[in-house]
Order: structure tokens, then C-alpha cells, then sequence
């Protein structure tokens, strides 16, 4: 169960984060982003607005195709159902305070995600393999869902694989 002041690490990215502020209006998250990782999966927050507000270094940021870099001291706002992504193109770490509004589960789907990184349960892409993917989006389609494959295909497998995923231990909760 996630909590203010959590700290947790992703071992195939290096990036850290910290719950600094959770509560059901808003999820404020503390991160720090190594340099050099590749872009996570291209995604949507269907019902959430999300941004992010970097404190030291940069991020770059692909949202809806666009591309732009937020430098420290610079904000980034993120509308439901975006397709985005960011990664960290510098030589140092970059720190930022990302949020989402409302919170949902959304620290949940961090704490799953990245124990399944922890486990070697992502592919290098960074997308869960098949099984974890459809307890994964099975239980945070509210909060986060991959641009690829589409939605109506994902959900159409999640239907039909859940069971074979729980009974395999997959739940889509760490």
C-alpha cells in the first residue's frame, strides 16, 4: 500500500521516486531521473490531468507528437487522454516534481510497476510482458494505459487472458 514518504526505485531505468504528497484530489511524486534511459512506453492517463515541474537538469517530453524540452524551473501540463511520454537526454540527473490530479490508484500502478522491473518482468522496451501487462492493465485502466497495443485490442485481451494471468500469480498489484 503506497504512503507519503515512500521511497522506490526502478532498477531497469535507475529512476527514483518518492510519494511526497498522496491524497485522493492529488498525487505528488518526487523524482529523480538518471541520464541516458531510454523513453518509457508511449501512454495515456484517460481520466487524470498530470504534469510536471522540474527542479534541476531537464526532461524531454513527447506529448501528442510534439516535442519539448522542460528545463529546471519550467512546468509541463499534461490533458487527459494525451498520448505521452519523457526520458532525461542529459549527462546528469534530472529532478522534478510530477502530479497527477486526481490521484486514483496512481502510486499503486508505480509500486507494481516497479517491483515487475525488479522481478525482470519488463521487456526492454519497458512494457510488462504479456501476463503482467494484462493484470496491469486489468486493474489500472483508470490510471495509466499504453498507447500500443490500442485499447479496445488490450482490454480484449486482458478479458480473455485474465484468468490464465491469476492463476499464473499475476494480480496486477506488487
Amino acid at each position: 500500500m503506497a504512503y507519503e514518504g515512500q521511497h522506490i526505485t526502478n532498477p531497469r531505468t535507475g529512476q527514483q521516486m518518492t510519494f511526497i504528497e498522496l491524497m485522493p484530489g492529488l498525487l505528488r511524486i518526487d523524482t529523480i531521473n538518471p541520464p541516458g534511459g531510454a523513453p518509457e512506453p508511449m501512454h495515456v492517463h484517460p481520466h487524470q490531468l498530470s504534469g510536471t515541474d522540474v527542479t534541476a537538469g531537464a526532461l524531454v517530453f513527447e506529448v501528442a507528437g510534439q516535442r519539448r524540452v522542460v528545463h529546471a524551473g519550467e512546468s509541463i501540463e499534461i490533458p487527459p487522454g494525451a498520448p505521452h511520454r519523457f526520458w532525461n537526454e542529459g549527462s546528469d540527473d534530472a529532478t522534478a516534481i510530477g502530479w497527477f490530479r486526481p490521484a486514483l490508484d496512481t502510486a499503486a500502478f508505480f509500486e507494481s510497476m516497479f517491483s515487475l522491473a525488479d522481478r525482470s518482468q519488463l521487456k526492454a522496451n519497458g512494457m510488462p510482458r504479456l501476463l503482467p501487462l494484462v493484470a496491469l492493465a486489468g486493474h489500472f485502466s483508470n490510471e495509466i494505459r499504453p498507447v500500443s497495443p490500442p485499447w479496445p485490442v488490450l482490454r480484449a485481451i486482458t478479458s480473455a487472458l485474465s484468468p490464465v494471468a491469476r492463476a499464473r500469480g499475476y494480480t496486477g498489484r506488487a
